[in-house]
């Protein structure tokens, strides 16, 4: 079953209750997501997108995962 943008924002919100999260694509498999977060201050970009893909939980490891493509944005607040 494909994995649904709603399910995407579920995962990341466990990890991230208090940010600003968007996600986009109904194919099933390729998505955007920008998340917006207090917690990445201070953190590089690479610190933060690690972050969010540790929230998905394994829905992207590998050739059986059922997230394919995620093109994240990832920023604290202004």
């Amino acid at each position: 079953m494909p994995i649904q943008a709603r399910d995407i924002e579920t995962l990341i919100r466990d990890s991230f209750p208090n940010a600003k999260i968007s996600v986009q694509g109904d194919d099933g498999a390729h998505f955007a997501a920008e998340v917006i977060d207090e917690s990445f201050r201070g953190l590089n970009r690479v610190q933060q997108q690690r972050a969010v893909y540790a929230a998905l939980k394994g829905k992207m490891d590998g050739s059986a995962g059922e997230l394919h493509a995620l093109a994240l944005t990832t920023k604290a607040p202004d």
